[in-house]
């Protein structure tokens, strides 16, 4: 559903009224289908649920959900939900996602009812995305950008943010530069790309067979590599023969270890939490950052710049409906995903 009809539903199923400044809720359903775990296992345990539809508070709005990225901590947290220290039976997955604002909390200011947005936070209370609706903190959420489409937003609210952040703040590529992105065929690495092309930086791209080297050559690499089976050593040397000014790594082993040694001396590191196996680095650098990703209005609002610029594009490989959450879980483990995995909620 596009974002046109998208409104027009809203519009007619949420009725709301402004009393004394406050948002009140007329027509926002009572219950919602949610799909949820009720234990921790694999991707069999996420079932539709008939859930209440949680109530903004003061600070918050109410989403009703168009997409909802499927991300691989979302994997983790089924099989690990003590990762979350408001975890809960039944919970909702999802930590970012897509839609249309339904109600909103008398404090909350820059947002109405049926703005398109995206938003993510992590160890939401009020549980995630994969629902028909979620409440999150205003300062949680974005307006989606001119030309982005909700399906895309949706896909990549998390994954954008942490990938914008770690070529600006982490590593603060500059134009000119020469980087390796490893494992850029993922859904976080094939943003990444995008935005350190759209600072300038010369890229060689690691990626896993054939169809991901065209793939991250097609979003912009100067120059790709197979990170599993290629000899990414030769290819940084035939690339840069005198080393590379950083690292970007959503992946772990020996193939980062490979990218590492091709830094020049005092080269950057730069990886996100929850890379796998950590990033160890073997040789002598300026900096090795671990970073998480950061939402706020500031944030989106850079993001949203870099977007537009950029012309990001966001490669979706599968989408699914709300009830095949569990088939989603399934693709992602599968593994080789170039891009996003994507619910379709509205």
């Amino acid at each position: 559903m596009g974002a046109t009809s998208m409104l027009v539903r809203i519009a007619g199923a949420v009725g709301l009224m402004m009393v004394l400044g406050q948002a009140v809720d007329a027509a926002v359903p009572q219950t919602m289908r949610a799909a949820a775990t009720d234990a921790a296992g694999g991707p069999q345990v996420i079932t539709l649920h008939t859930l209440p539809v949680p109530k903004p508070a003061a600070d918050e709005v109410l989403i009703a959900v168009d997409t909802a990225d499927v991300a691989v901590w979302d994997a983790s947290v089924r099989a690990h939900p003590e990762e979350l220290k408001n975890a809960q039976f039944p919970i909702v997955l999802g930590s970012d996602g897509s839609g249309v604002i339904a109600a909103i909390g008398e404090r909350v200011r820059g947002f109405k009812t049926g703005d398109p947005v995206y938003a993510y936070m992590w160890d939401n209370p009020r549980g995630g995305f994969y629902a028909e609706y979620v409440a999150i903190p205003a300062n949680q959420v974005g307006h989606v950008p001119p030309g982005l489409s909700l399906r895309d937003a949706g896909a990549i609210a998390a994954s954008a943010l942490t990938a914008i952040q770690g070529i600006d703040d982490s590593l603060h590529i500059k134009s000119g530069e020469k980087l390796i992105i490893h494992g850029a065929s993922g859904g976080v690495g094939s943003l990444a790309l995008q935005f350190a092309k759209l600072r300038g930086a010369l890229v060689l791209a690691t990626a896993s067979g054939e169809d991901g080297e065209s793939f991250v050559k097609g979003l912009g690499a100067d120059s790709v590599v197979d990170g599993r089976k290629g000899d990414i050593l030769a290819a940084a040397k035939r690339f840069s023969p005198d080393g590379f000014d950083a690292v970007l790594a959503f992946a772990g082993g020996e193939g980062f270890e490979r990218c590492a040694a091709a830094l020049k001396p005092g080269g950057r590191i730069a990886f996100p939490w929850g890379v796998s196996p950590e990033p160890k680095p073997t040789v002598d650098v300026r900096s090795s950052t671990r970073f998480n990703a950061i939402a706020g209005p500031q944030e989106f609002e850079r993001l949203n710049q870099a977007i537009v610029a950029g012309k990001l594009r966001v490669p979706i490989a599968a989408e699914y409906p709300l009830a095949d959450a569990a088939k989603a879980h399934e693709r992602l483990e599968a593994g080789h995903v170039l891009g996003k995995v994507v619910l379709r909620i509205h």
